[in-house]
């Protein structure tokens, strides 16, 4: 099914699919005429968010279930990519016929190295090729952006526009920024990137991931003394995009395998300054500003969780 050209039409069929899950972001904006018209969205077992971007490009979520993987081989897909921060299944893939490349990236933008790599993938390895993170949502839809700039001649405004149109959060804007600002490389660059593709890229030591944590609470801790606002220092930190990267530091930890040989009190602590965090970040999401003492005191179960995690396992 091809979508309609009307913005409030395309979405009002992405909000009947159910193509927008509860996650604790912003409502997504509605999808605007800049998309690409080759865009088709999908409906298949196993797979959110399914899209059919270019004759060769597909984005949409971690294929869950024998189910998916069989309907990305009956399409004809022969390459992978994720980009998410949790190991891929490349073990079910391989059962079908397909071949993981495993590129993770953050939810603060795509790295300018990892922008070179995705491309180089997308036009070295056998395609189609299929693009996904979590949902998605959100990291998913940036990286297929900037493989499409690339390799299928989008413009930075269809490229925004299929952001919104797959319902990319406003408040993820270095995603944005990175399709905004994307500029396609030039063959004699290309030729200097790296084509060999791991299935299942080394997670980064859990030490690497809480120095991210630390930095992002620091913008946190600075942005309380502004009294949650931009602090006038730091006018590029907003509110809203850090709390949100920071919890999405923690959700991302609690899914990936750096803490699967943790023990029980370390997942419960974690857990703990996850639930803190997202809570922080709906109040600073909330309509209207929410009064000093209700932020106060979702700053400072926050800082207790992050602290009590410090104090047992900093070491």
């Amino acid at each position: 099914m091809t979508l309609p050209k009307s913005p409030w039409t395309a979405g009002a069929v992405l909000a009947l699919c159910g193509m927008f899950p509860l996650c604790g972001q912003n409502l997504p904006p509605v999808a605007t005429n800049a998309a690409p018209a080759s865009i088709h969205l999908l409906k298949a077992p196993g797979l959110e968010n399914f899209f059919q971007l270019s004759g060769r490009i597909y984005s949409g979520s971690q294929p869950e279930g024998e189910a998916a993987f069989a309907e990305l081989k009956a399409r004809g897909i022969k390459i992978i990519i994720s980009v998410d921060g949790a190991a891929p299944n490349a073990e079910m893939a391989g059962r079908f016929g397909l071949r993981y490349a495993h590129l993770p990236i953050g939810y603060d933008g795509v790295p300018a190295d990892q922008a070179l790599r995705l491309v180089k993938a997308a036009e070295t390895l056998p395609g189609p090729i299929y693009v996904h993170c979590h949902h998605g949502l959100h990291r998913g839809p940036a990286g297929a952006a900037v493989i499409c700039m690339a390799t299928e001649g989008w413009t930075p405004e269809q490229a925004v526009g299929w952001l919104q149109l797959a319902g990319t959060a406003t408040n993820y804007a270095g995603l944005y920024r990175t399709v905004e600002q994307f500029h396609p490389p030039t063959p004699e660059v290309l030729k200097s990137v790296s084509d060999n593709f791991s299935e299942k890229s080394k997670v980064s030591p859990l030490a690497d991931v809480m120095i991210q944590v630390d930095d992002r609470f620091d913008h946190v801790k600075l942005i309380k003394q502004a009294g949650y606002a931009k602090p006038a220092a730091h006018p590029d930190l907003k509110p809203e995009e850090e709390a949100l990267l920071l919890d999405e530091l923690f959700k991302e930890l609690l899914r990936s395998d750096i803490i699967e040989k943790r023990s029980e009190d370390f997942k419960a602590k974690l857990t703990e300054a996850e639930e803190a965090s997202s809570q922080f970040h709906r109040l600073l999401l909330a309509e209207g500003m929410p009064n000093a003492k209700s932020l106060d005191a979702a700053y400072q179960r926050l800082n207790t969780a992050c602290a009590a995690c410090h104090k047992a396992y900093r070491n």
